[in-house]
């Protein structure tokens, strides 16, 4: 990016950008991991990596406030040129004191305890070969060594207590989500062909589109709408300040959106705000550009959030690498149409953007709403057949069936009753 600033008859600009785009995709999606190093504090940890990844739009607006400020004296080129200190400190930490392996997964952490546990490991076959003092001293070194690991473990993802608490809060999530295990016993090929993946990946893939679209043209289309480019300044000065703030402060709101509020819910929240920000961005007019600015930056971080959140509860951990990278890099490659969209805005419409946004925005309500209903529908009928099986359970597991079971073969079924011997009829 630098040298495309300094020599003219190099274009860096598409190689500089694509770059960009892949370095910042492999840092961001990776970075989740940090969370598995302090289990306690996970989802403390997921929030502040999407909360600095809201907020990293902010590099761009503060070095147009420097640009501005010394009187454009502080070009491009050296801006992007000062900017491979990020790379190169990125770097320096993976080679030297970040780990070289990934970091235990709760599954691997749990097993880890339960051999902490066990107090059968402080003995050993060998043991037999020692004297009594020497198996005692050794047996005991081996569990000073094990409630040590123990320790060292409850320091780390808590106390028995603790775990049990976030279990419980855990399951109750899951439950509040209705959509949690509907596809986890799936290969990531048969999770691909279902609905659940196909109608996601569409709304992500217009959402991504739009969302791009916006950013790049806010200027262009409020010039236009409002036909002032004093106005559409405000406007835009306006977004580069609510983008990365507003991403901040919504963050700790939408951990507690997500864990609360069932999917059909969430998805029927981002359908709402994703049409009424087509509607409002197609006014024009000045307070319109504030209203849709600030739905915008509401809508990204949640999207975003929420689309990890369905892929983690439908699909599971155990595919979700492959099904989210499949869906962000469907959505990245549809992308490159956005060139064609601005020329269509720009050629086709002469400049007119509310063709363009109304196109998307019924594009995004039609789909939406069908993954809204098709989610509904299926969450009514996991309940359904999950209330049916604990009914079938209830019913056939009385207290005649328990007692039966508990019985030998060889024993009288009188339950413990007063049992009168059968009289005798014969003479």
């Amino acid at each position: 990016m630098s040298l495309a600033f300094q020599i003219a008859e190099f274009d860096g600009f598409t190689i500089g950008n694509f770059f960009l785009a892949l370095g910042g995709t492999f840092i961001f999606l990776p970075s989740f991991q940090i969370a598995n190093a302090f289990p306690k504090y996970g989802g403390s940890i997921v929030a502040l990596v999407t909360g600095a990844f809201d907020a990293s739009a902010a590099v761009y607006l503060f070095y147009r406030l420097a640009y501005e400020a010394s009187n454009y004296n502080f070009k491009p080129q050296t801006f992007f040129l000062a900017y491979l200190v990020v790379p190169f400190a990125i770097a320096i930490a993976q080679l030297t004191f970040l780990p070289s392996e990934a970091y235990k997964t709760a599954p691997q952490l749990e097993m880890k305890i339960q051999r902490a546990e066990d107090t059968m490991r402080d003995v050993h076959s060998s043991d037999d070969e020692l004297s009594p003092d020497d198996m005692w001293k050794v047996r005991k070194m081996r569990s000073a060594r094990r409630r040590q690991r123990m320790s060292q473990l409850d320091d780390l993802i808590g106390d028995a207590e603790w775990r049990r608490r976030q279990d419980e809060k855990i399951e109750q999530q899951q439950e509040a989500s209705g959509v949690w295990g509907a596809l986890h016993n799936k290969s990531p090929r048969e999770q691909m062909l279902t609905p659940w993946f196909i109608l996601i990946t569409l709304l992500t893939v217009i959402q991504m589109l739009r969302m791009n679209f916006f950013i790049s043209t806010i200027r262009e289309q409020y010039i236009y709408m409002l036909n002032s480019v004093e106005a559409a300044t405000k406007v835009n000065d306006f977004f580069d300040w609510a983008l990365p703030i507003g991403g901040v402060i919504s963050t700790p709101f939408l951990g507690a959106l997500l864990d609360n509020v069932s999917t059909p819910g969430v998805l029927l929240i981002l359908v709402s705000i994703i049409t009424l920000i087509g509607i409002i961005g197609s006014i024009p007019a000045l307070w319109a550009g504030y209203v849709n600015v600030i739905l915008f930056v509401i809508l990204r971080p949640l999207y975003y959030s929420a689309m990890s959140d369905y892929a983690t509860k439908v699909f599971g951990f155990a595919t979700f690498g492959r099904v989210y990278g499949t869906i962000v890099c469907f959505s990245g490659l549809v992308n490159l149409s956005q060139t064609a969209i601005d020329a269509l805005m720009k050629g086709y419409f002469g400049g007119n953007p509310v063709p363009v946004n109304i196109l998307l925005t019924v594009a995004s309500f039609l789909i939406g709403t069908t993954l809204v209903v098709y989610v509904t529908v299926n969450v009514y009928r996991m309940r359904k057949m999950m209330d049916q099986d604990d009914a079938m359970t209830v019913t056939n597991t009385d207290v005649g069936s328990i007692m039966e079971s508990l019985l030998e073969e060889d024993e009288e079924r009188n339950y413990g009753s007063i049992h009168r011997g059968r009289p005798n009829w014969e003479v």
